[in-house]
């Protein structure tokens, strides 16, 4: 897929928390065609002190207004000034990178359940938004520490049924995503998963145990988004794999996890 190097511009930009910003990019040609689990490396300006791109997951696509979403978590100095962000600024972004999750048209007769924790629901929202339009009823399991850590619930709730989870009990059942009753209580052909890599690996166990198909979008650090650097490279079956050019999804069978 050809790869495009562009200043975007800041459309709009919505505060879901303290440390949480959506922003909406736009530009004045149509954007290029986006997979959900595709990136983007974003180019920090105005900063002394950050000199790498930083990766963000593809969160959702507006046709309709040419525009996508970027979901920005404040965990270093690089995600921090993006924070500063103001609708007009213009974000040198480097896209669409990497592959993509199993797209929508062959999961028609399967039944999903998308499980992501923290900020790792970004491209599950984009996953769940092509699934709903194919007419596939996707199901979100989402967890996080707490209930002011769950993003863009209202959002996921219009695509389809949504369980959660919170490690102090502010919000949904107590515990990990790996504890929930729905586990227990329905069956699922494909599981797709974002987060945290402890959570993913609770996930492909528990998928393994189950014989059930399961994709996780792994978050290893990327500094250059086309396979160069190799500083996010991740063990597999087939030895050393750059998770930016041959992920970021993977099966969980070809992961040695």
């Amino acid at each position: 897929m050809k790869k495009y190097c562009h200043d975007l511009y800041i459309s709009s930009v919505d505060w879901l928390s303290d440390k949480h910003v959506l922003l909406r990019l736009t530009q004045g040609d149509p954007l290029p065609e986006m997979q959900p689990g595709q990136f983007v490396e974003v180019r920090i300006d105005h900063s002394p002190h950050t000199f790498l791109r930083r990766p963000l997951s593809i969160n959702f696509i507006d046709k309709a207004k040419n525009e996508f979403g970027l979901l920005v978590a404040a965990v270093g100095d690089g995600t921090r000034q993006m924070m500063r962000l103001r609708p007009g600024d213009l974000l040198n972004c480097l896209f669409p990178l990497g592959n993509c999750f199993t797209p929508p048209e062959e999961l028609s007769e399967k039944r999903v359940l998308l499980i992501g924790g923290g900020v790792g629901v970004a491209p599950l929202l984009f996953q769940g938004q092509q699934l709903s339009e194919s007419g596939n009823n996707p199901v979100f399991l989402l967890g996080a520490r707490s209930s002011s850590d769950l993003l863009e619930l209202d959002m996921f709730k219009k695509l389809g049924t949504v369980h959660v989870t919170t490690e102090d009990n502010t919000a949904g059942e107590k515990g990990f995503v790996t504890n929930h009753s729905v586990l227990q209580q329905e069956h699922f052909d494909m599981i797709q998963t974002c987060g945290p890599k402890p959570m993913m690996m609770s996930v492909a166990r528990y998928a393994r145990e189950k014989g059930i198909e399961c994709e996780a979008s792994l978050e290893n650090l990327m500094a250059c988004g086309l396979g160069a650097c190799l500083c996010c490279v991740e063990k597999t079956v087939k030895g050393n794999q750059c998770v930016c050019t041959e992920g970021p999804v993977f099966n969980i069978n070809s992961l040695l996890w």
